[in-house]
């Protein structure tokens, strides 16, 4: 009987550790482009180190009480797994979305079929082999996933076929609903939740939800909110790979886009930064000659870019004086920012006011604001708009941690965004005080431009700095030490849960801090 009970709480800990792997599956977009296996290398160490030895040691133990041994040390690892996961900071929890649901049942088949074998063969006097191999299966679990995912798959092509014809139709009914489709390295969402809201003052205007951003994202957003009285459909278009823009225009068919910025985000899995640029120029290649594109013309990568297409392209800029729509003098408050809007056709300018903060959060106005202009919205109704647009969360969204102002840019880990945020920071009245576990998924210049980042916060004066992660942060504390930041206000942790209670330590009478990390987990 404790030989049962031993196996059921090693069904346990493999449904919580299995949780936990399939949360990560998720966030890596189920392994699209190898994201999830580059993330199990990354953090190789942390994924493997408790179970290093626990399997090992079964083959070692001899003891009458085996069971009971077997039982206790998995217990203390659920208590520890518990313990952690209740320190974690996770920014989007796992979502169980019928897909999850299917992986998990189908993991749950995999775990099963060997602890019923074991208790159909039970034999007391190969109780070490037993629980070597169960310890060896907990040990592989994150690679299992991986199997779980492939065996899934040509149910998920099937469920795929079956989603995309439906909204393929949905779309084909709903032929006054005009398509936006929003895509860039980065301020994607910020955006998509921008244009929205401008176009929300004289249309019915409907967005993709959140991040759902990919080809399944869309799917559920047509078939199941999308409806006749809404005129714009907002689409958000991630990428990290070649064609996929691509891809998603072919589902949803745009009539007009927009590219925020062309930056390094994902440049791991593209590979080169004249891919991310090709992708994002998917979007303008795909519109209709009737359609409408609209560019940042301060952005390089934007303006230097052969347009394969003959549709009309609007370009927006702060420092560009030859562009469309061009906002100046502008004035960044900790209450949001007030600026200038002059149009190419207009001689007058135009006073525009925000609870935005950021010059990339301008840009994006910018693009919502020309836009709007161009489907009839009068100049009087997007000021107004765009003084009611609302921060989205986690982009530099102002709150409070206790009497802290904590600026929340969790989402913003990319150069030009990490730049932007540490200036803003810089801004503010009061003690500042910056929260970083670095930039991802750069690839080779990944060092080059935490370190930069690193520069960037000494030179901006930021009193306080903690980073998270002794060996990821590296390159941001070489930049610091370069630029002679004092090192008695570096605060290395390995725990970004251990950064609140810190602030508090390090906080005074007026306290700004702003919070950055786009880790997956």
């Amino acid at each position: 009987m404790i030989f049962i009970y031993s196996i059921i709480i090693y069904l346990v800990y493999t449904e919580l550790i299995s949780t936990k792997a399939l949360h990560m599956l998720q966030q890596n977009r189920y392994n699209r482009g190898y994201r999830y296996i580059k993330w199990i290398i990354k953090n190789a160490k942390d994924n493997f180190i408790n179970l290093s030895l626990v399997f090992v040691a079964f083959i070692f133990i001899k003891s009458e009480y085996i069971s009971e041994i077997y039982m206790g040390i998995y217990l203390f690892l659920i208590i520890l797994f518990l313990i952690k996961k209740k320190r974690e900071y996770v920014k989007i929890p796992l979502k169980y979305t019928a897909r999850i649901k299917r992986l998990i049942i189908t993991n749950t088949i995999i775990h099963l079929i060997p602890a019923l074998i074991m208790l159909a063969c039970h034999n007391a006097d190969y109780r070490n082999i037993y629980y070597f191999i169960f310890g060896f299966i907990n040990y592989i679990n994150l690679f299992i996933i991986i199997g779980v995912n492939f065996i899934n798959r040509p149910v998920e092509n099937l469920v795929n076929i079956y989603f995309r014809n439906q909204a393929i139709n949905k779309l084909k009914n709903m032929n006054h609903m005009k398509v936006i489709g929003v895509t860039g390295s980065y301020g994607k969402t910020s955006s998509k939740n921008i244009v929205t809201d401008i176009l929300n003052v004289k249309y019915n205007a409907f967005k993709t939800p959140q991040n759902y951003n990919t080809p399944y994202g869309l799917m559920i957003t047509i078939n199941n909110f999308l409806d006749n009285y809404n005129d714009y459909f907002i689409a958000e278009m991630g990428a990290c790979k070649k064609g996929e823009i691509k891809e998603l225009c072919d589902l949803v068919h745009p009539t007009y886009g927009i590219i925020t910025k062309i930056g390094l985000a994902h440049l791991e899995t593209f590979g080169s930064e004249k891919t991310i640029q090709d992708t994002k120029f998917e979007l303008i290649e795909s519109l209709p000659e009737d359609g409408i594109g609209v560019l940042n013309g301060d952005d390089e990568k934007q303006v230097s870019y052969k347009i394969k297409n003959n549709c009309k392209i609007l370009w927006v800029g702060i420092n560009n004086k030859d562009v469309d729509v061009r906002a100046k003098d502008i004035k960044l408050g900790y209450k949001g920012t007030t600026f200038k809007v002059k149009f190419k056709d207009l001689k007058e300018e135009y006073e525009f006011e925000t609870k935005l903060l950021g010059e990339a959060n301008i840009y994006n106005i910018l693009a919502g604001i020309a836009l709007g202009r161009e489907l009839g919205i009068e100049i009087k109704d997007l000021q107004k708009a765009v003084k009611q647009v609302s921060p989205v969360e986690h982009r530099l969204c102002m709150g409070k941690y206790y009497d802290i102002n904590l600026i929340d840019d969790a989402y913003n880990a990319n150069p030009d965004g990490c730049k932007m945020a540490v200036e803003v920071l810089s801004s503010m009245p009061g003690k500042q005080i910056v929260i970083t576990s670095g930039m991802i998924e750069l690839g080779e210049k990944s060092y080059e431009e935490n370190k930069k980042l690193g520069k960037i916060i000494a030179d901006n004066h930021i009193d306080e700095v903690i980073l998270i992660g002794k060996n990821q942060t590296k390159p941001i504390q070489d930049g610091l030490k370069e630029n002679h930041y004092n090192e008695k206000h570096i605060h290395i942790l390995n725990d970004i849960m251990d950064a609140f209670p810190l602030m508090l330590e390090l906080k005074d009478k007026d306290t700004y801090a702003l919070l950055q990390s786009d880790l997956p987990d």
